[in-house]
C-alpha cells in the first residue's frame, strides 16, 4: 500500500501498473497532472499476514485539493502483493 502511495507521489506509473493484478490492470494508466499528494493515513486493515494471501486496506491519501478516501483489495501471488480494486469512500 505505502509503496503504492510513494509512486503516485513520484508519478512512477511503471510500479502502479507493475503491482496492479493482472486480472484488473488498466492497459493505461492515467494521472491527474498537477496533483500534490501530501499524506497517507491507515485507517483499517485486514488480513495481509505472512500467512494470508488476501488483504484490505482503508485508507486516506490526502492532496492539496481535497482526501481520496478508498478500500483497497489485495492478494499475495509467489510472494508479492498486488492491488486488486478498490471501493471510494
Amino acid at each position: 500500500m505505502r509503496s503504492r502511495y510513494t509512486a503516485f507521489v513520484r508519478e512512477d506509473r511503471a510500479h502502479l501498473l507493475a503491482s496492479w493484478h493482472p486480472s484488473t490492470r488498466p492497459p493505461r494508466l492515467r494521472l491527474e497532472p498537477g496533483s500534490v499528494w501530501t499524506g497517507l493515513e491507515i485507517v483499517t486493515r485486514s488480513g495481509g499476514s505472512m500467512f494470508e494471501t488476501t488483504g484490505t486496506v482503508g485508507f486516506r491519501a490526502h492532496r492539496t485539493d481535497g482526501v481520496l478516501v478508498e478500500h483497497s483489495r489485495f492478494v499475495r501471488e509467489e510472494g508479492r502483493w498486488f492491488y486488486v480494486d478498490g471501493h471510494l469512500g
